[in-house]
C-alpha cells in the first residue's frame, strides 16, 4: 500500500511539474494562432484553455495536450474574413467572431457524431509512412512558425533581426537548449523544459537584457491594440443566437468550413494519440476522444473561445516531462488560465527566446531522424509515400497530407494485389475443366481474372474454385454474373465451389438461379479435416 501511494504520488508531482511547464509554452503558441485566424489574443487564450480542460478530462488520451492549432487557424482565417464582409440589415458590427464561434458549433457535433458513431477506429487504416510523414512534415511546420520569431515589426514590415540582437537571441535559444539536453544527464527529477524557462527568463529579468518578451510579442502581433494577457473568464456568446445570423445564407457559408475544420481537428488529434501511444506504449480511445474534441469545440463557440484540437509539439513536452496522466493536462490548461487571471504580469517577462529554445527541442525529438536510415530499405512505394506527406503537410495542411498519403498508399496496395491473382487449371478424369483461382478477386484484379478463362475452348464442364480465394467486392460479383453468362450463352455447364457464406448470400439474393450453379461444399474432405481440427 505505501508503495502504491508512494508511486501515485511521484506522478502527480511529476504530472504537475510538466503541466506547469506545457501551460508556459501555450500562452505564446495560442496568441500566434489567434493572430493567424485574425482573432484577439484572449480568444486563442481561452480557446486553449477550454479545449485544454475539457479534452484532459473527458478525453480518450490521458497525458495528450489540446488547444489553439495552426492547422485549424489557417482555415479559420478565410471564415473570419468572410463573415467580416458579410452585410447584415440592422448592423451587428463585425460578424467575423460570431461566425467562428457558430461555426465551431456545428465543427462540435460533427466531431461528436464521429465518435458516437465509432469512427474514431478508421485511423488504424493509416499506414506507417504517412505516420512518419506526418511527424517530419509537422516538426517542419513547427520549425518554421518559429523562425517568425526571429523577426520583428508587424505585419508585412516584419524583418529579420540583425547584428547584437540577432546574436542575444541565439544565444538564448542556445541556452535554453543546453540546459534542457544536459539537465537529463544530472537529474530526471526536474522538468528541463520549465527550469530552463526559470533560468533564461531569470538572466533576461536580472541582467536588464533587451530582447522580445511574451508581452511585446502580443503587442507587436496585434498592431499595438492590445496591451497584453490581462483577462477575465469566457464569458457566454448570447450574440451567436441572434437570428440574423442562422440563415440559409450564412448557414451555407459556414458549412464547407466546418466540414474541414471538423476534418483537420479529428486527423491531427488522432494522429497524435496515435504518437503518444507508442511513445508511452499504452493504448488510448480514438472514439472517446472524438467526443472529448466535439464537446470541447462545442463550449468553445459558446463561450468565445477560438477552438483546436490536439497538439502534438506541447503533447511531446508534457510526455517527455513525465506527464502521462489527465491531471498534467487539467493542470496546464488551470495555470493557463490562473496566468491570464493573476500572474499575467510575470508571464508577459518570459522572453520570446526560451520559449523557442524549447519548441526547437521539441522539433528534434518530434521529427523521425530514422526515416533518413530506412528510406533505401523499405519498398519505393513506401518511401514515396513517407516524403511526399512530409511535403505536402508543410506545403498545404496536415488534412490534405494525410489523405493524399492514404490515397496513395491505398492505390499501390491495390494494384499489387491485382497482380498476384492466378489461375491453376486442370482436367479431371470425366474431362470437367477446373480453375483453382489464387488471390484476392476485386475491383483491380478483374481484368486478370477474365483472361484466365477461355470459353470458347473450354470442355462442357467446368468449374471455378475458390478455395485460395476470396470474392471481395461488387466489382467481383459483377465479374462473376458475366463469366457465368458467356458461359450459358456457349451451352456450357459450369459450377462455382467454394464461395464464402456471405458472396453466395449475395450472389443467391442478385438472382436466385444463381444457386444451381454454386455448389454445396458440405462433402468437401477438406472441411471434414477443419471440423476435425476444431474438435
Amino acid at each position: 500500500m505505501t508503495e502504491f501511494i508512494r508511486k501515485r504520488t511521484a506522478n502527480a508531482k511529476n504530472d504537475i511539474l510538466s503541466g506547469l511547464t506545457v501551460a508556459l509554452a501555450l500562452v505564446p503558441e495560442a496568441v500566434a494562432f489567434a493572430f493567424v485566424a485574425d482573432v484577439p489574443p484572449m480568444v486563442g487564450l481561452y480557446g486553449a484553455f477550454m479545449m485544454g480542460l475539457i479534452t484532459a478530462v473527458f478525453g480518450g488520451r490521458p497525458g495528450m495536450i489540446s488547444g489553439a492549432t495552426g492547422a485549424m487557424a489557417v482555415v479559420m482565417v478565410a471564415l473570419v474574413k468572410k463573415g467580416n464582409e458579410f452585410g447584415i440589415e440592422g448592423g451587428m458590427g463585425e460578424q467575423g467572431l460570431q461566425f467562428l464561434f457558430i461555426t465551431l458549433l456545428m465543427v462540435g457535433v460533427i466531431q461528436a457524431m464521429a465518435g458516437a458513431f465509432k469512427l474514431g477506429k478508421f485511423v488504424r487504416l493509416i499506414p506507417h509512412p504517412v505516420m512518419m510523414g506526418f511527424v517530419n512534415g509537422l516538426a517542419i511546420v513547427i520549425f518554421m512558425s518559429q523562425l517568425e520569431m526571429f523577426k520583428t515589426g508587424t505585419g508585412d514590415e516584419k524583418v529579420w533581426l540583425q547584428g547584437t540582437a540577432l546574436w542575444i537571441m541565439l544565444g538564448l535559444v542556445g541556452l535554453t537548449m543546453l540546459i534542457m539536453w544536459g539537465l537529463p544527464k544530472l537529474t530526471k527529477k526536474l522538468p528541463e523544459a520549465l527550469i530552463a524557462i526559470i533560468v533564461v527568463s531569470a538572466i533576461v529579468i536580472l541582467g536588464n537584457i533587451d530582447v522580445a518578451t511574451v508581452k511585446s510579442f502580443i503587442v507587436e502581433g496585434s498592431g499595438g491594440t492590445a496591451t497584453g494577457l490581462k483577462g477575465g473568464l469566457p464569458m457566454f456568446q448570447a450574440d451567436i443566437f441572434s437570428t440574423k445570423l442562422w440563415t440559409i445564407e450564412t448557414l451555407t457559408i459556414m458549412a464547407p468550413y466546418a466540414l474541414i475544420l471538423a476534418a483537420i481537428g479529428l486527423i491531427e488529434s488522432l494522429m497524435t494519440l496515435n504518437l503518444v501511444d507508442e511513445l508511452t506504449e499504452t493504448r488510448g480511445n480514438s472514439n472517446r476522444e472524438c467526443l472529448a474534441q466535439g464537446g470541447a469545440n462545442i463550449i468553445n463557440g459558446l463561450f468565445g473561445g477560438m477552438g483546436g484540437c490536439a497538439m502534438i509539439g506541447q503533447s511531446i513536452i508534457n510526455i517527455k516531462g513525465g506527464g502521462r496522466g489527465r491531471l498534467s493536462g487539467i493542470v496546464a490548461a488551470i495555470a493557463l488560465l490562473c496566468f491570464i487571471l493573476f500572474a499575467s504580469g510575470l508571464i508577459e517577462q518570459v522572453p520570446i527566446a526560451a520559449l523557442v529554445g524549447v519548441m526547437f527541442m521539441v522539433v528534434i525529438g518530434t521529427f523521425a531522424w530514422s526515416s533518413f536510415r530506412i528510406l533505401h530499405k523499405i519498398p519505393v512505394s513506401d518511401a514515396v509515400v513517407l516524403v511526399a506527406v512530409s511535403l505536402i503537410t508543410v506545403w498545404k495542411d496536415l488534412a490534405i497530407a494525410v489523405i493524399a498519403g492514404v490515397i496513395i498508399s491505398a492505390l499501390v496496395f491495390s494494384w499489387e494485389n491485382a497482380k498476384r491473382i492466378r489461375a491453376r487449371k486442370k482436367t479431371l478424369q470425366d474431362g470437367t475443366k477446373v480453375y483453382e483461382i489464387f488471390g484476392p478477386l476485386f475491383f483491380g484484379s478483374i481484368q486478370a481474372f477474365n483472361s484466365k478463362f477461355d470459353v470458347k475452348n473450354d470442355p462442357e464442364k467446368v468449374v471455378i474454385d475458390f478455395m485460395e480465394s476470396r470474392v471481395s467486392d461488387h466489382s467481383a460479383l459483377e465479374a462473376l454474373f458475366n463469366l457465368i453468362q458467356k458461359y450459358e450463352v456457349a451451352g456450357k455447364e459450369l459450377r462455382i465451389k467454394h464461395l464464402s457464406d456471405d458472396c453466395k448470400a449475395l450472389m443467391i439474393k442478385a438472382s436466385p438461379k444463381l444457386a444451381n450453379v454454386i455448389e454445396d461444399d458440405i462433402d468437401d474432405p477438406r472441411y471434414y479435416v477443419m471440423m476435425d481440427l476444431q474438435k
